[in-house]
């Protein structure tokens, strides 16, 4: 390796080591959820307020299912990465299917719900607090 390709390695490295997306991802820790016909395990999350979580949805369901929050996705910073998961406050988890997205809560009580049709009615709603 030349002395030129050393230096610039030297440092790119602790920059790309200090971006916010990375050190999310690194610290975060993995909270599954689990989308069923028709209920969400847990349906009450606790978390902390500026600790990175990283939310890991699987539905194992035989239809498809979604975790509608708008409030709580949009007072949580959502890591840039994954907030093309988030659409209008919706994650989608289409049947045996999983998603993740990593995120920061801000404090506050949020609910949520799966918003296709009769499912709420059915079971599938839930709470987060975050304190």
């Amino acid at each position: 390796m030349t002395l030129s390709k050393l230096l610039l390695t030297a440092l790119i490295l602790p920059m790309l080591a200090s971006l916010p997306q990375t050190a999310v991802a690194q610290t975060s820790q993995t909270i599954t959820i689990s989308l069923t016909d028709y209920a969400f395990a847990p349906a009450a999350l606790e978390l902390k307020a500026g600790t990175a979580y990283r939310l890991h949805f699987t539905n194992a369901g035989s239809k498809d299912h979604n975790f509608t929050a708008p409030e709580f996705f949009v007072a949580s910073q959502v890591a840039v990465e994954d907030q093309g998961k988030v659409k209008r406050g919706t994650i989608a988890v289409d049947k045996g299917q999983e998603v993740e997205v990593t995120l920061t809560p801000v404090a506050g009580q949020y609910e949520f719900t799966c918003t296709h049709f009769m499912h709420k009615m059915m079971g599938m709603h839930g709470s987060i607090t975050v304190q």
